[in-house]
């Protein structure tokens, strides 16, 4: 038993554990277009504010093929340390977009954001959408031209390698 343990390798390990839970391989493909996609997922739902924002990534996964781990690691762009950041540059999008002045003072109080709270939630989402469908996409648009862009200089280095 104990010489069975040390012969498994690490892929091996992983091997069982995707065998395991029965996780199909499509979301586990580590290429350039699977990895541009998951970052696109990723970002686009990390840039809306909402709970259980990884959920909403695996539930997108049966119409969208992506790397699940490259999506949710994505989505961890919005934590409690960037998420204040994040909200109020959409906050002030959205404020920008409806062409509104938006609430006066601001307190860090329960009961204040209880009385705002319908003027801060939609110049939050429209202004969550410019990020969600025009960021997300452009970042995995460049990870896709810088993927393709190593590929050829790595391409260059061996063919003058050889020369």
């Amino acid at each position: 038993m104990v010489r069975k343990f040390f012969r498994i390798t690490d892929n091996d390990k992983i091997d069982q554990f995707v065998r395991k839970y029965k996780i199909p391989r499509e979301y586990l493909v580590v290429n350039r277009k699977s990895i541009t996609k998951g970052i696109f997922v990723g970002l686009f739902w990390g840039f809306i504010p909402m709970p259980m924002q990884m959920l909403a990534v695996v539930l997108t996964t049966p119409f969208i093929k992506f790397n699940v781990p490259i999506a949710i690691s994505m989505v961890w762009l919005s934590n409690p340390i960037t998420m204040p950041f994040m909200y109020y540059m959409e906050y002030k999008t959205g404020l920008l977009l409806l062409g509104s002045d938006g609430v006066g003072s601001a307190e860090l109080t329960l009961n204040w954001f209880s009385e705002n709270w319908g003027d801060i939630i939609v110049p939050l989402y429209i202004g969550t959408i410019p990020y969600s469908t025009i960021v997300a996409p452009i970042v995995a648009i460049i990870v896709n031209l810088l993927w393709i862009e190593s590929v050829r200089k790595r391409a260059k280095r061996k063919r003058d390698k050889r020369l």
